[in-house]
């Protein structure tokens, strides 16, 4: 894709905002575990962590996520790009899913508004970092700035 930077000058920033995240994502999950400890799985009761609704179930999800996160980020090789652009499609699906079931008793994962705000806007930072991320040779580098200059 020419019109993805390729080599952008901030890549080691966007680099280390995506590891950002995933460092989030495992706090949020230790200290969700930590609190909704002895309680069911997926239980949907009052258990919150740093203002966020949370069960065991998610808590247990966020670490996993934010694990795969910071393996991408630092293997890098453009396998960070991968990981931050589908677990961001991926967040962005779940954050909208449970907005769908916020008060049902559908919403499994016990998410608060709080908590679905913080996933939405948690998965369009990784979405950036995917964007500014790529690195490539000197030839896609070329390409995506005259692509860039034909606009």
């Amino acid at each position: 894709m020419a019109h993805t930077p390729v080599n952008h000058p901030a890549r080691p920033i966007y680099r280390a905002i995506g590891g950002l995240v995933g460092l989030y994502f495992v706090v949020f999950g230790v200290l969700g575990i930590i609190s909704s400890a002895g309680n069911e799985m997926l239980a949907q009761d009052d258990t919150k962590v740093l203002g966020q609704g949370t069960n065991l179930g998610f808590s247990l999800l966020a670490i996993v996520l934010g694990a795969v996160i910071l393996l991408g980020v630092a293997i890098g090789r453009n396998l960070d790009v991968k990981i931050n652009q589908w677990l961001a499609y991926a967040l962005m699906a779940l954050g909208l899913a449970e907005l769908a079931f916020l008060r049902t008793d559908a919403n499994f994962f016990n998410f608060s508004i709080v908590t679905d705000m913080v996933v939405l806007f948690l998965s369009l930072v990784l979405l950036v970092a995917a964007m500014y991320g790529k690195v490539g040779t000197d030839e896609e580098h070329e390409a995506w700035k005259s692509a860039r200059l034909v606009l």
